[in-house]
């Protein structure tokens, strides 16, 4: 882990288009959990939404339900209002809660989003998505709460 972690400081301090320095940043995130898709969003607090920065493996149908999400609503929605990650094992079958109807499309079986944070204040929120059911452990969601604070400090448009 924190052979990741150093190589994410890296990427973050490297400088370029934010796009391209946070999808590399998604990139190397996913490669370490071994997921296929993976989202960031930015919040923005005054419109009490959540708008796409990056995204990787998403079906293009998706892209547009994706793009701008509400505070409260779906998997990312619910990880701002609630303050803490949001698992599911298997998004194709969860019938229990955040999954909004259009996320069955990703594919997606275990399902993990973490709040990105700077000072304490959730700034945004990150999540991966593997197409096999996988319930995240603890250590993973820890993890990737760390990549989150990670990306908050380290890169000041998230």
């Amino acid at each position: 882990m924190e052979n990741l972690l150093a190589k994410l400081t890296s990427r973050l301090k490297s400088g370029g288009a934010p796009e391209t320095v946070l999808a590399g940043v998604l990139d190397a995130v996913l490669g370490h959990f071994q997921c296929e898709t993976g989202t960031l969003h930015r919040l923005a607090a005054d419109e009490n939404r959540l708008h796409l920065v990056v995204q990787k493996g998403l079906p293009p149908a998706l892209l547009d339900v994706v793009r701008t999400i509400p505070v409260g609503k779906g998997i990312a929605g619910q990880v701002v209002a609630q303050g803490r990650p949001v698992t599911m094992c298997n998004l194709q079958t969860d019938t229990s809660g955040p999954a909004r109807p259009g996320a069955r499309q990703t594919g997606v079986g275990g399902a993990l989003c973490v709040p990105v944070r700077r000072d304490g204040a959730i700034t945004g929120t990150l999540g991966i998505g593997t197409r096999r059911e996988h319930e995240f452990t603890a250590a993973e969601t820890a993890e990737l709460e760390e990549i989150g604070r990670l990306i908050g400090v380290g890169w000041p448009y998230v």
